[in-house]
């Protein structure tokens, strides 16, 4: 028997695999393929396109769009929607980055809750 090593990454573990089609994202999200396209459209989640040119969604592309969906749904405009959307998103980035910089160099992280 191999010895147990770490799981084998498939394509449906990934979060960025294009895994979803425009249909069954819009039921996902509890929403229509046009809200998808207007996502698309302010540049929020651009989709990979299948062999046919169909739209096809990741699991992250999902999450952001729910995002998007609960702002939209609470009175903002998509297109202010997609900015904080993007502006969230680089956020956490830039957090992450931090982060890992400061474990690199030995510094204690700074308690950042209030």
């Amino acid at each position: 028997m191999p010895p147990a090593g770490p799981r084998p990454v498939g394509p449906l573990d990934d979060d960025d695999y294009p895994a979803y089609t425009m249909g069954r994202a819009a039921e996902i999200l509890g929403t229509t393929p046009a809200f998808l396209r207007a996502l698309g459209e302010h540049r929020l989640i651009t989709p990979l396109r299948s062999d046919g040119g169909h739209r096809r969604y990741s699991r992250y592309q999902l999450r952001i769009a729910a995002r998007a969906r609960e702002l939209v749904d609470q009175g903002t405009a998509i297109e202010a929607a997609c900015r904080i959307v993007i502006l969230e998103d680089q956020l956490e980035e830039a957090q992450r980055i931090n982060e890992q910089l400061r474990a690199e160099r030995g510094r204690p992280q700074p308690n950042t809750s209030a």
